[in-house]
């Protein structure tokens, strides 16, 4: 496993104590009606007070790290919004940070891309997230944390976004490779959805994010096995480049994640993903 994007817990562990390092619990949480409807996010602050790492601070995913007054959940903010939360949580020059979430990983993997994406590198995802911290039997913290406040500056990374218009760039014969990575039912459009109608953007490839897991909180696969996830994508993003979705490109960064672990850093995220492009009934989807 790539040691500069994964950390275990006793690697963390041994790091508590280091002045740079700041520890991020993004955790969000969705919650949806089993007869189908869009998700309910919920922040993971309460849970978060409760128990979390020992020095962690919350990272608020739907919140301040989210444009709060787009249309649709998780909207990628722009630089000065995004620049001004992560300062007052202490990232800035000379910090590193370890993300982490309490349940799904793709909280954690969803603030690696953010901050990757407003051009900040030196971020890595623990593995297994905080149950396997607590399964490693390492302590934990109610207290309040804080960190200095630091200045973030942050640099927009456009090569790695996507937005509707490069999708339908895309459909119109534009090369590109469409990853979907929500669980099959809902990439063939089968069963209760969650977006305002079910299927998948014509021509995209199923590579579901829980499939990257040994368990559905993680740890990630080992590169081996998450090679195969990935051959007939990686074959043919030699001539096109790789765009990952899923329903508001949270999951996705999943996909994303375990694509840079194998060596592949400039996979595009479609960040409105099926929520916007379902939400428009002038757009294809398949379904079946």
């Amino acid at each position: 496993m790539n040691a500069a994007k994964v950390v275990s817990p006793e690697q963390l562990f041994e790091e508590l104590n280091d002045p740079t390092l700041r520890i991020l619990d993004a955790t969000a949480i969705l919650q949806r009606d089993v007869e189908g409807g869009p998700y309910q996010v919920q922040s993971g602050r309460s849970e978060f007070d409760e128990v979390h790492i020992p020095g962690a601070v919350f990272a608020d995913i739907p919140g301040e790290l989210s444009n709060v007054d787009a249309p649709f959940p998780f909207a990628l903010p722009t630089n000065a919004p995004f620049a001004r939360a992560m300062g007052a949580l202490g990232v800035g020059a000379g910090t590193r940070v370890v993300a982490y979430a309490q349940q799904s990983p793709m909280w954690a993997t969803r603030l690696w891309w953010l901050l990757r994406y407003f051009g900040f590198d030196d971020v890595r995802v623990l593995d297994g997230g905080l149950l396997a911290w607590l399964e490693a039997e390492l302590p934990v913290s109610s207290a309040t944390s804080s960190s200095p406040t630091a200045i973030f500056e942050a640099k927009a990374r456009p090569e790695l976004l996507a937005t509707k218009d490069d999708i339908l760039s895309v459909l119109a014969g534009t090369p590109a490779c469409l990853v979907n990575a929500l669980p099959t039912k809902a990439f063939v459009g089968d069963g209760p959805g969650a977006y305002s109608r079910p299927g998948r953007i014509p021509g995209s490839l199923s590579v579901p994010s829980v499939a990257l897991l040994a368990t559905p909180t993680g740890p990630f696969l080992p590169i081996e096995e998450l090679e195969p996830h990935f051959a007939d994508i990686v074959e043919n993003s030699r001539e096109r480049p790789i765009i990952a979705y899923c329903g508001g490109g949270i999951s996705a960064t999943l996909d994303i994640f375990a694509l840079s672990l194998l060596g592949h850093d400039d996979v595009r995220l479609y960040d409105g993903s099926l929520t916007e492009w379902s939400a428009d009934a002038s757009l294809p989807l398949e379904v079946g």
